[in-house]
């Protein structure tokens, strides 16, 4: 009778431990820029990370980044299983290899450009205009706000540049008048400047357009279970894939171009914190 009890809880304590090791699902994390506006961001994708924890049984985290820097730190340690990039992070990721690009986030015809503003009552009328006068640029990673940019000021000197965490608060000191000029994104222009109908403001460039952002996937994802991904989301509803704002049928952006520019302006980077910043690369130094 002890033999067969002890029999009994043996297997008792064995089915536990693989009934354990059964139902432990994997995880899945998915990361957002949200620019601070963490609900308007979770709102947007809950119907993707629903979809995608029922399909491949996993539990599947929405982790927003608030603005462009922490997004790097993310991509750079691989954080993130699938990321929802914006061009310049997915240049980024890209480039170092680090991410596989997975889906377009958007045709041609939404593709975005960077725009350079100033105060309606404001004397500059062009780029040249702007020696000399302090600019707001967006963080380190943005493509709208700091590296097409850049490019477009490339050779001015100017009297200081300020950094701004979102592209609301440039329309902000902008308004303030903190600083002369800023860059952001079309798209982010016209969604945030309904939000100061006391001042108006004008547009004095207009750059060149700016690749789609990707969705990227993890090659730390196991084979198999990237090919299951893959497939959920390339057959998800198309309301789904419209509110998380990528396109499946869309053939994924060439970004070969758009990462030259990146490293034609990385030299200036050093320079973007000096007083003045004088946007030329620093001439290397002979000490033969």
């Amino acid at each position: 009778m002890f033999v067969r009890l002890g029999f009994l809880i043996l297997i008792a304590i064995f089915g536990v431990g693989c009934n354990s090791s059964k139902i432990t699902p994997e995880k899945v994390t998915v990361g957002v820029v949200s620019y601070g506006e963490e609900n308007v961001s979770l709102d947007k994708y809950e119907d993707f990370k629903n979809y995608v924890a029922a399909q491949t049984k996993s539990i599947v985290e929405l982790e927003p980044a608030y603005n462009e820097l922490q997004a790097i730190e993310q991509i750079n340690r691989r954080q993130w299983e699938i990321v929802f990039a914006p061009p310049g992070l997915a240049a980024i990721a890209i480039d170092r290899q680090l991410y596989e690009p997975l889906f377009s986030m958007g045709e041609v015809s939404s593709r975005q450009r960077s725009l350079l503003i100033v105060r309606d009552d404001s004397s500059i009328q062009k780029i040249s205009d702007l020696a000399n006068k302090t600019i707001a640029l967006g963080q380190t990673g943005s493509a709208a706000g700091y590296y097409i940019p850049l490019y477009d000021l490339y050779g001015l000197t100017l009297s200081e540049i300020r950094f701004s965490p979102t592209p609301k608060t440039i329309l902000q000191w902008l308004e303030e008048g903190s600083v002369n000029a800023g860059a952001l994104s079309e798209k982010n222009f016209e969604i945030y400047k309904r939000q100061f109908s006391q001042t108006k403001f004008r547009i004095i460039h207009t750059s060149r357009w700016i690749p789609p952002g990707l969705v990227l996937l993890s090659p730390n994802i196991e084979r198999n279970r990237a090919r299951q991904i893959r497939e959920f989301m390339n057959q998800a509803p198309a309301n789904m894939t419209a509110d998380s704002g990528y396109i499946p049928s869309a053939k994924v952006p060439e970004y070969k171009q758009f990462i030259k520019l990146i490293k034609k302006v990385k030299p200036l980077e050093q320079r973007t914190k000096e007083k003045p910043a004088v946007l030329l690369p620093k001439t290397s130094v002979n000490t033969d």
